[in-house]
């Protein structure tokens, strides 16, 4: 549904609700009524402050959700690099889009302009934004220097993104051939994380491509068993698997990889 129908549908509804709060203190009469007014009257104000909030938070983003309903990449881009650069408002929901748009049409470079800017103007954003960034770095084949960008970023970014940080880490090992380095990361990972996807992901890797280049290669398997069984238990099937998989679908740094994804998913039902 467009957007502007979901604020209109949503706007209707906060006006049928003020006009039976407003309606009933009248139909009831009496000294009740007066009592409903004291309720009412609050409830009228919050509502209306409600409605003449969306309304003025629709207005004042109309041309960035019509880009992203129209999912206008190049267009979207243009308009965050007016509000953003041009204007030096380095807002971190801004930077995320405007980084994430950089990724959908691969302009790799931009990504690591915007990074370079931001990092001098406002450092938080680029670490409220690693995943992002480090994704960058993977996607354009620079994986000595996404595996250097995540080690650097590990103890800055927040709880919430730590463990993926933690996964692309041994991920851009993985690409780079360093299998030495990937391992133990994919190994803690896989018996250790509380994510599913992420446990799926480290202990496919280890069975696939990290236990033939192993120097314990029987360990390594053993480590791939223990994390497959940890998702399997969970998760119980192949259907809940690709549910969860849908869920993390829409940050960008899961969709970049869905392709593993759906092949650990095969792996660990099989």
């Amino acid at each position: 549904m467009k957007f502007k129908y979901l604020v209109i549908v949503f706007s209707i509804i906060i006006i049928l609700i003020v006009l039976i709060t407003a309606l009933l203190p009248m139909l009831a009469g009496g000294p009740s009524a007066v009592n409903f007014r004291f309720i009412s009257l609050p409830l009228l104000i919050f509502m209306f402050l409600l409605l003449s909030g969306i309304g003025i938070y629709f207005l004042l983003n109309y041309r960035l959700l019509s880009l992203l309903e129209r999912e206008d990449w190049p267009a979207l881009a243009y308009y965050l690099e007016q509000k953003i650069i041009v204007k030096g408002r380095y807002a971190s929901r801004d930077v995320r889009l405007l980084a994430s748009s950089y990724l959908v049409i691969s302009d790799y470079n931009s990504i690591q302009k915007l990074e370079s800017k931001a990092a001098l103007i406002k450092p938080s954003v680029v670490d409220k934004n690693v995943l992002i960034f480090g994704a960058a770095r993977v996607l354009s084949g620079n994986h000595k220097e996404a595996a250097a960008f995540f080690k650097t970023r590990l103890d800055k970014c927040g709880p919430k993104d730590r463990l993926w940080v933690r996964w692309f880490l041994g991920f851009s090992y993985l690409l780079g051939g360093a299998f030495s380095l990937a391992e133990p990361e994919f190994s803690s990972l896989a018996v250790s994380s509380n994510d599913a996807i992420i446990t799926g992901l480290s202990a496919y890797f280890l069975d696939s491509s990290l236990a033939k280049n192993s120097l314990k290669p029987d360990e390594c398997r053993a480590l791939a068993v223990n994390g497959r069984s940890r998702v399997v238990n969970v998760l119980k099937n192949a259907e809940n698997w690709k549910k969860e998989a849908d869920r993390g679908g829409a940050e960008i740094h899961i969709a970049i990889i869905m392709k593993y994804v759906d092949e650990a998913g095969k792996w660990l039902f099989k």
